[in-house]
């Protein structure tokens, strides 16, 4: 009981922190505001995804019909909700690097000269090139693409170029499809009770790590009929080392997913011979309840923090209320003082009184302290001297302020526009940063965005002197660039 209680709320605290900082509001308002307008270019942009197919050059090369059709997906795609269901790995919740995942498959017409499937695929960068956490969507339609039908032929080859089996979205186009995305509700088994199913007691299935049990044999069936058959196995995974068999049998010969009737699932145990490496693997958003749906039941978070799509699809009966503030601005105090509020004064103990710090053209500044006792303090504070408490407090939110650890999680999700925001509303967007912490991630950040460009345009590669950052290490090397400004200490 204990070990489960445990999984359960590492699951949960994990995905707390993910919808706090890796789908930020101004993305999904943005994105959606230029969707609904026609303009899918430019949500694809506001979501961070690059677009590497050519459309016109698709309908010479495969035909109108496939071109037309992919550019109706296109245009109902929701980049910020493709964002939000991607696939993320622990402990920061940062996107899956190196993935190719299938958003759908077009299968061409018997005229064409090749029979292979085109799929729309999206695929995130690998792990030394994954800063800003960009994705970018191309087409593969079989191993001999290379250059996917790309704007950039001469972009660097991607390491995992054809589409993951485990994580794939062509079977779940709820996950992407606005069109689509109220079907959420009974994909994930939402418009059950939480207790409608339970796993097996002979120890095949883990309890309390989150399974969708209750949904097994319906996305089975779905699986099996993408493979053409009616019945037979599955695999699913539950882990590195962890395997499940699920034997479908469907009594009706000509089944089909849209047809009334539950399935007979039988679940087969864990194979021990390799066997099940050959069957068709549940997809990793059939095998698991989603964790927006276990964040609500468990009461850890509201309708109004997910995305609005995927609140109507699970609180259909419930508006949404009020996003909350952004809490990391209102930690952006000094260390000595307390913020009433986000634009409120610093107050300070300094001296046997209470003084205020605040923004004062555009730059913190003690606003209690004469211009020329701050002069004789900072010149003090240059001869290693011990200045005011009111500038030993502004110093340390230069250097390393309370609100590090939010602007750290926004840099490493890609949301520059929102950690600046939070830097700007605590030291001003006139203030130049001095060297510390804060200065060091917001030039690392560049740093990397750099990097990430380099990829882009095939001008770098994996090398033994450039190591992923480790992000769990609090004091983790940085590369020294010179850049002070808040506003321009990012890559553009």
């Amino acid at each position: 009981m204990l070990t489960t209680t445990a999984n359960r709320d590492t699951r949960l605290s994990f995905w707390l922190r993910v919808r706090e900082f890796a789908v930020p509001p101004s993305m999904i308002e943005a994105a959606t505001a230029r969707r609904s307008a026609g303009d899918w270019a430019a949500a694809y942009a506001a979501a961070g995804i690059d677009v590497d197919l050519d459309l016109r050059r698709l309908a010479r090369t495969h035909g109108r019909e496939l071109a037309a059709r992919i550019r109706t997906d296109l245009r109902h795609l929701a980049p910020d909700l493709l964002r939000w269901h991607m696939p993320r790995i622990a402990p920061d919740g940062l996107l899956r690097p190196g993935l190719t995942v299938s958003l759908a498959r077009y299968d061409q017409a018997a005229d064409r000269d090749s029979r292979l499937p085109v799929h729309l695929v999206v695929r995130t960068a690998p792990a030394w090139a994954d800063a800003g956490q960009r994705i970018s969507l191309a087409l593969w339609h079989g191993p001999r693409s290379a250059a996917d039908s790309s704007r950039h032929p001469n972009l660097h080859p991607h390491p995992h170029p054809r589409p993951d089996r485990r994580f794939r979205l062509d079977l779940h186009r709820h996950l992407w499809d606005a069109r689509r995305a109220p079907e959420l509700r009974t994909r994930s088994g939402a418009d059950r009770p939480p207790a409608g199913g339970h796993p097996p007691t002979d120890g095949t299935v883990p309890s309390g790590i989150g399974c969708n049990v209750d949904r097994w044999a319906d996305e089975a069936r779905i699986l099996l009929h993408d493979e053409g058959r009616s019945g037979g196995a599955v695999t699913v995974r539950l882990g590195a080392r962890h395997r499940l068999v699920l034997d479908l049998a469907d009594p009706d010969p000509h089944p089909h997913p849209e047809l009334s009737g539950p399935p007979v699932l039988r679940i087969a145990g864990a194979p021990g011979d390799g066997s099940a490496s050959v069957l068709p693997v549940l997809p990793e958003a059939a095998t698991w309840v989603p964790p927006d749906l276990e964040l609500l039941r468990a009461g850890a978070i509201g309708p109004g923090r997910l995305h609005p799509l995927v609140a109507a699809a699970l609180v259909p009966d419930r508006p949404p209320p009020d996003a909350p503030a952004d809490r990391s601005a209102t930690r952006s105090g000094a260390r000595s003082g307390h913020r009433e509020g986000p634009g409120a004064p610093h107050l300070v103990d300094c001296r046997g009184a209470r003084h205020r710090i605040g923004l004062v053209d555009g730059v913190l500044a003690p606003m209690d302290h004469h211009p020329d006792e701050v002069r004789r303090e900072e010149l003090l504070a240059a001869l290693t001297g011990t200045p005011l408490p009111c500038l030993q407090a502004i110093d340390e939110a230069h250097r390393r302020p309370e609100c590090l650890a939010g602007v750290r999680e926004r840099l490493d999700h890609g949301d520059i526009a929102g950690a600046l925001a939070v830097v700007e509303g605590l030291l001003g967007p006139a203030a130049l940063l001095r060297s510390g912490e804060l200065r060091d991630e917001l030039e690392a950040a560049a740093q990397q965005r750099i990097t990430h460009g380099l990829f882009r345009a095939g001008l770098a590669g994996p090398s033994a002197d450039r190591p992923r950052p480790d992000r769990t290490d609090p004091a983790r090397p940085r590369p020294h660039v010179h850049r002070a400004h808040p506003r321009h200490a990012s890559g553009r």
